[in-house]
């Protein structure tokens, strides 16, 4: 009996090992079968019944190599002799896991309202998420949504940001429109590159399983069966923000994500998401979580950081009442 099983989406080097480790390492748990590596498909040869446990027990390789984006030959071993999945003795179903990341390496909700995040996804189709810079929203939303992509909820992940210049001019940049605008989209990139393996990334570039682009290229479409999320939106304009939240289709969950403190529009009075905020308030089905200092996972620094600049701002303000007063 011949059989072909189809290798889409894996990195072959992982999967298989330098010089072919892994997948000879298979072949020698396997005897009975002959088993011949082509590309992205494995041949397979032998008697029916020596290839159906095989097939089972490939699928477990499978189901491990997607799950952690990381097979080793012990955990091949392991495998191979026991028949049993591996995925709850390495703890997805520890609650506050999202997705595990390049070479096996969990994404977590690390904070109250990272975990209030990662709740608000399981109800809510709409979701804002709003708070200082460093809280892990965009990281936190952009997992969810990988997560997502990997149990087939979803056909496709689109990100976007409006590219508004925080004091630089775009027009300066070198290079073509893309060339401009992507330094403004290298965060969504980074975060991506943290979760999804190299050349699968690629691929889902290639491909437009994942999508990155500026929010203007919005305008027009119904975003259906897709995982949506805005970045930076204390920066969209009104008419923006309502262009984008009516692109919603069917079987499509939208994250806005934002600092209403960071406003770097000629006019801070005009922010769609000030202004989304207020006039979206109370449909039930929205929700919106509200991140602080405590949640800020990078450097210590930065906590004091905003801590500093909201305090000058208190003071300023309170300086500039006293002065009319």
């Amino acid at each position: 009996m011949d059989k072909q099983i189809l290798l889409e989406g894996i990195d072959l080097l992982e999967f298989f090992g330098v010089n072919n480790s892994k997948i000879e390492l298979i072949k020698r748990l396997f005897p009975k079968i002959n088993i011949t590596a082509r590309g992205h498909a494995l041949f397979i040869q032998g008697e029916p019944k020596e290839i159906k446990a095989f097939e089972k027990k490939f699928a477990l390789l499978l189901d491990h190599y997607f799950q952690f984006n990381i097979l080793t030959e012990e955990i091949i071993n392991e495998l191979m002799a026991s028949g049993i999945s591996t995925l709850e003795e390495n703890g997805s179903n520890e609650p506050d896991i999202i997705v595990f990341g390049n070479s096996g390496k969990p994404v977590r909700a690390r904070t109250p309202n990272q975990r209030r995040l990662v709740e608000a996804n399981a109800k809510s189709d709409l979701i804002f998420a709003i708070g200082p810079a460093g809280t892990g929203k965009t990281y936190t939303a952009i997992a969810l949504a990988v997560r997502a992509l990997k149990n087939k909820e979803i056909r496709k992940i689109i990100l976007s940001r409006p590219a508004v210049e925080a004091g630089e001019n775009l027009g300066f940049l070198p290079g073509d429109l893309k060339d401009k605008i992507d330094p403004y989209l290298q965060p969504l990139y980074d975060a991506l590159q943290d979760m999804i393996p190299a050349k699968k990334l690629e691929e889902f570039m290639k491909d437009g399983t994942i999508q990155i682009a500026p929010l203007a290229f919005m305008r027009g479409r119904t975003l259906s069966n897709a995982y949506v999320i805005l970045d930076e939106a204390q920066n969209t304009t009104v008419n923006q923000l309502k262009m984008f939240l009516t692109r919603m289709g069917m079987n499509a969950k939208f994250i806005i994500t934002g600092d209403i403190t960071q406003i770097d529009l000629p006019r801070k009075s005009n922010s769609g998401l000030v202004q989304a905020l207020k006039i979206l308030k109370g449909i039930k089905s929205i929700s919106t979580i509200y991140f602080d200092k405590k949640d800020i996972v990078r450097h210590k620094l930065v906590r004091d950081i905003v801590e500093a600049y909201d305090k000058h701002a208190d003071e300023h303000a309170h300086t500039k009442t006293a002065v009319k007063e």
